[in-house]
């Protein structure tokens, strides 16, 4: 598809209207990273600078799949998500951009937008690599905020909109639903590549293995679903502001650490993590093997910029996969 993204002259009423008639529009720069929303940042005339969100489908570089109808991180994208896990990860004390506009009416552009807070360029993972004695501090205070998450407990587990509207709560043991999402993603994936296709049956098996050393348990944190290092800004001040929280929903507390060990590695003891079930984290685990072949394939299949990235994720995770078995 041909993708057309903002331009400056469609924000003269935003401006306007939110930091006063006499403010102009100096810049307008469209942030990598994003593949579901556009995140923009907007220069204005007094030298200060705030991060503007679009969700709108030439935006949205992901193609649909097949879905777990109960899997909480399936489509977790939309002003509805933000705003409902904005306010909960506020309340639970979480260092997060300050949210100035929230509008799903319409009232400046053909889409759902909000006007955040701009946190600054610096992330997380370039502090790591760069120097990792300064981002000792930002690590820590880190895991300060994700215990305080994962100490925010619920009776259900689900995204946080569909628990604000009241929606029926899930009664599917978790781990079944991420047993059922990992074979969901071999399948799709077994269609694409020769390899997989040939352990289909020695993957399917083990992920039922992992399965079967699972206790039952009913305890459902609040997590970030993808939580890595580039998704955590670090302030001039060295404050760690956690971004791209639309995935938030209450889950397994080891849904997240399984991810979290995957993108910090060697850093994560510094987080400081709570207790974790080993075998539940050792199926999530594998679980979120599979899912990072099926979805950078996919993405693979669209104009996405950065297609040669994808698919190295996608081989490293299928070594990795196969390795297992």
């Amino acid at each position: 598809m041909t993708r057309t993204f903002l331009r400056s002259d469609e924000l003269h009423d935003l401006v306007a209207e939110q930091f006063g008639s006499n403010s102009r529009l100096t810049g307008l720069d469209r942030l990598t990273g994003g593949s579901k929303k556009g995140v923009y940042r907007l220069g204005l005339d007094d030298q200060t600078t705030v991060i503007l969100y679009v969700w709108a489908a030439g935006e949205n570089y992901w193609p649909p799949s097949p879905t777990v109808p109960d899997d909480p991180f399936t489509d977790a994208s939309g002003a509805e998500l933000f705003a409902a896990n904005h306010a909960a990860l506020a309340a639970a004390g979480v260092r997060i951009p300050r949210l100035i506009m929230l509008d799903r009416d319409g009232r400046y552009l053909d889409a759902d937008i909000a006007l955040l807070e701009d946190a600054g360029a610096l992330r997380l993972e370039a502090l790591m690599e760069r120097d990792p004695a300064a981002a000792a501090a930002p690590l820590s205070t880190l895991g300060d905020a994700l215990r305080r998450m994962h100490t925010t407990l619920g009776p259900n587990y689900g995204k946080l909109a569909a628990i604000t509207r009241g929606e029926a709560p899930q009664t599917r043991p978790t781990e079944d639903v991420i047993v059922d999402r990992a074979l969901g993603h071999l399948d799709v994936s077994a269609a694409r590549d020769a390899r997989l296709a040939d352990a289909h049956h020695r993957i399917a098996a083990h992920v039922h293995h992992l399965r079967d050393g699972v206790s039952p348990r009913q305890a459902y944190a609040l997590v970030h679903g993808e939580l890595g290092p580039d998704h955590v800004l670090v302030t001039p001040a060295g404050e760690p502001v956690m971004i791209d929280f639309e995935g938030v929903a209450y889950f397994d507390v080891e849904w997240e650490h399984a991810w979290l060990q995957m993108r910090f590695g060697e850093a994560y003891p510094a987080l400081r993590p709570v207790e974790l079930d080993p075998h539940r984290l050792e199926l999530y685990r594998y679980a979120q093997v599979l899912s990072l072949i099926e979805g950078p394939l996919r993405i693979a299949d669209t104009d996405f910029p950065d297609r040669r990235w994808m698919l190295d994720l996608a081989e490293w995770n299928i070594t990795k996969a196969l390795a297992a078995i």
